[in-house]
């Protein structure tokens, strides 16, 4: 299978200081999360002392995933990913699995996502956005079939095409961008930090506080499926890998972006999710949906929720521009190694991005936005991110021994410990998910070995 060349791996610039890197990390893992799961994991463990437990031991779980990443990003720094770690630890069949499954819904879907999401917050200072702007119906007889479109699905729409331009202007502009409004979403979540634990007026003695689970879950379920909620907020600390290529310095700023980025995120969500419960009493944060509003309107009377709608507006353009940047990188590897159609794997002349695989994204995403099914797939879809974090995760294992000369100026802490834990724990995750929700499992799994027969005809027709 032929590999990217030197020459051609030269056509990306390394515009990603270790600042811009830091941020791709953080950045795309603050989302919409942290202002609120909290609440939903509190109705699962009954008591915020057990609620800041799942915190620390998913942001841990994430932590070593990332170590892992950390020392094949510094090993191997090519742009893709995880593709890449898979494609050498695997080869060309298990990495095109991987991009199928990312580029045809997985990342996509995810983008548009993330995109109505920022749509639907900004609905809070602009209701309009919420009303039909055009709606089709049809269908024999009484099987009538409606189609409706609304401000919120032209508008993520047009903010997935108006951020993957600024993507193809440069990786410089938009690895400033992510800079700028990484730090921007950090202060609102510190000043949300701060004044709730010196102006919200609450008690510790909340944290001491236990109240009815939901109906039907025991300890052991109710801690999993906070843990997944968790894990939900902490998904991203991956999305730098894919973009090794363009990273400067990779094999010292790669490990060390990884590093601090998820350590950063763990702090910020421990100390959030501090202030959340300092200030409200757990009947009243598991009776919300939206816990960081409910606990700034406490502190900060009507203006909180714009603060927070604010706070959310940014953090989510953030994780959009992120995704945008990352995401592309994973079919411009692909088409390099001809995997994928090979305009994929164009450079602008001028800006020195894979503007084809960015726009091609773009579409797909924008697609998804627009039919509004983008929600189904993605919460279907992210089974299938576990799966290939347990599969590089363990390829890390395997690379050691078949490939020793590797250079590797980062090697994970406390290994073949801290890799076989995470494998483990990810197993555990994988398997209880399928017990408990077969159907979303099994669709995954579905999504998956789809890509089996469409690499062997992608082979087929590159020998014809």
């Amino acid at each position: 299978m032929p590999q990217l060349q030197q020459s051609e791996r030269a056509g990306l610039t390394q515009g990603l200081g270790p600042y811009a890197a830091t941020s791709v990390v953080a950045g795309t893992i603050i989302g919409t999360g942290i202002f609120l799961v909290p609440s939903l994991m509190l109705a699962h463990v009954g008591s915020p002392l057990r609620v800041m437990e799942v915190w620390i031991f998913a942001g841990v779980l994430s932590l070593f995933g990332a170590l892992g990443y950390a020392e094949l990003g510094a090993a191997l720094p090519e742009a893709g990913g995880e593709y890449v770690y898979l494609r050498e630890a695997y080869g060309p069949g298990m990495g095109f699995l991987y991009g199928w499954t990312q580029f045809v819904v997985a990342k996509a879907a995810s983008i548009a996502t993330i995109a109505t999401g920022f749509l639907l917050y900004s609905a809070y200072f602009f209701p309009s956005l919420t009303k039909v702007v055009w709606q089709l119906s049809g269908g024999p007889g009484e099987r009538i079939w409606v189609f409706k479109l609304t401000g919120l699905q032209v508008g993520a729409t047009l903010m997935i095409l108006l951020l993957s331009g600024l993507n193809v202007l440069g990786v410089r502009r938009s690895g400033a961008v992510q800079t700028g409004f990484t730090a921007a979403k950090l202060g609102v979540l510190v000043t949300l930090i701060v004044l709730g634990l010196t102006l919200g007026h609450g008690s510790f003695d909340h944290f001491r506080s236990v109240i009815p689970v939901t109906a039907g879950t025991t300890a052991t379920s109710g801690f999993l499926l906070a843990t997944v909620s968790a894990l939900w907020a902490y998904d991203g600390w991956n999305n730098l890998s894919m973009v090794a290529g363009e990273v400067q310095n990779p094999r010292r700023n790669m490990p060390l972006a990884i590093i601090v980025g998820s350590l950063v995120v763990l702090g910020v969500y421990l100390l959030a999710n501090l202030a959340y419960f300092y200030v409200l009493a757990p009947d009243e944060a598991a009776a919300t949906s939206t816990i960081a509003v409910t606990a700034a309107r406490r502190f900060l009377g009507a203006g909180g929720g714009a603060f927070v709608a604010v706070g959310v507006l940014i953090s989510t353009f953030a994780s959009l521009n992120g995704s945008i940047l990352s995401g592309s990188r994973i079919p411009y590897a692909q088409a390099h190694d001809r995997l994928f159609p090979r305009a994929l794997a164009r450079v602008h002349p001028r800006y020195r991005t894979p503007y084809v695989a960015i726009m091609a994204q773009a579409v797909l995403a924008g697609a998804f936005a627009l039919t509004g099914a983008y929600e189904a797939l993605y919460t279907k879809a992210i089974y299938s991110e576990w799966i290939f974090y347990l599969l590089v995760t363990a390829g890390l294992i395997i690379l050691r021994r078949r490939r020793p000369d590797l250079p590797r100026p980062y090697r994970v802490w406390g290994y073949p410990v801290l890799p076989l834990a995470f494998v483990t724990l990810a197993l555990f995750l994988l398997a209880d998910t399928l017990r408990e929700r077969p159907v979303d499992a099994l669709w995954c799994l579905g999504l998956v070995a789809s890509g089996i027969p469409a690499y062997f005809l992608w082979k087929a027709s590159r020998k014809q």
